[in-house]
């Protein structure tokens, strides 16, 4: 994976900054002038628009490379209000920005899995979409070939936990038709761990973006554990 982006790329990228700019410049004009609601809703669109300015900028740049003034310059905001906006600095950032890839991977997934009418069309359904959006996540692949340990640390031992949260609150309305709660809590810390250690370390026997595959594995391994409860 090539480290700079092309020429096309970077239009894109400025392009879609400039848009995010003027999103904080009405959000700002919105702050000095609200209610309390309104500053509350104001603030949480301009975390947003930071956030999203700053995954503008890890197209181009590896995460570890970016820097709070990096960020200040493409969102067109000051330090002090970058700093308002995140107290805790790069950390809590990159934290936010963590927290909407997952929610857009989750909301991406939400058209492929929705009206399964059992149990076992809902498992196959989530672990075929999941595997099949890691699998065609361009920029999960770049991070995995230019800054490996963050892009690991992000699936399994930082960033694991955070995964299984948002993904339990993600299935639990699907699954709540055919299982308790307290079942689709212990099924999704089983799939999220399944899904990514697959992607990360491809099997000869299962290939979780076919199907049939994950078909297979639904009635060989899942099912009979729900079974048993």
């Amino acid at each position: 994976f090539a480290l700079r982006a092309t020429d096309a790329e970077l239009a894109s990228v400025r392009g879609t900054t400039v848009l995010r700019q003027e999103a904080l410049k009405l959000v700002h004009s919105r702050v000095t002038a609200g209610s309390a609601n309104e500053l509350e809703e104001a603030q949480a669109e301009a975390e947003l628009a930071v956030v999203q300015v700053t995954r503008d900028l890890m197209v181009l740049t590896p995460r570890d490379k970016i820097t709070m003034d990096d960020v200040c310059v493409a969102a067109g905001i000051s330090r002090a209000t970058l700093y308002r906006l995140f107290p805790g600095g790069r950390d809590v950032l990159f934290d936010a920005v963590r927290e909407a890839s997952l929610g857009d991977f989750f909301a991406g997934l939400r058209s492929r899995i929705e009206g399964a009418d059992s149990l076992e069309e809902l498992l196959v359904r989530v672990i075929v979409a999941a595997s099949c959006s890691l699998r065609d996540d361009a920029h999960l692949a770049a991070s995995l070939a230019t800054e490996p340990g963050l892009a690991l640390g992000d699936l399994t031992l930082d960033g694991l936990h955070r995964i299984i949260r948002v993904a339990t609150g993600f299935i639990t309305p699907f699954a709540s038709e055919f299982i308790p709660a307290s079942e689709t809590e212990e099924i999704v810390d089983i799939l999220a761990r399944l899904v990514i250690s697959y992607y990360l370390s491809p099997s000869k026997v299962f290939d979780f973006t076919k199907r049939s595959s994950a078909v297979r594995f639904v009635r060989s391994h899942l099912l009979p554990a729900v079974a048993v409860q």
